[in-house]
């Protein structure tokens, strides 16, 4: 886990966003030494705050927690989501095809229990 993953992002996407800290916390009601102490990582928001800044920003949770998140069902959707982006018709195909024989053999073994 990178150290002040959360912090870090929330920061650069502020600075890209063209926000001043004072206006983030203006917008998201908290105080703006409160933001800088969470961009710097000496404080970590509740949640109703995390969720007002992902709002003020226009940003993914995902996106903003992805350095601090072990890889999870998120994580694996979008890399299958990727996947699945970057090959051929002909290869979905083949991929959806060996994922319903997957599906029914694993429905067949269940029903046999």
């Amino acid at each position: 886990m990178k150290k002040n993953g959360l912090g870090r992002r929330i920061n650069e996407v502020r600075k890209d966003r063209r926000l001043t800290a004072d206006k983030l916390s203006e917008v998201c009601n908290i105080n703006a030494t409160y933001l800088r102490q969470i961009e710097g990582g000496t404080k970590m928001p509740s949640l109703p705050v995390f969720i007002d800044i992902c709002n003020a920003l226009k940003i993914s949770p995902d996106y903003l927690l992805r350095d601090v998140l072990d890889a999870n069902e998120v994580s694996r959707i979008q890399e299958l989501t990727l996947l699945w982006e970057n090959v051929s018709p002909g290869q979905q195909e083949i991929a959806a095809t060996m994922i319903h024989a997957v599906l029914a053999r694993s429905e067949e073994k269940h029903t046999e229990k």
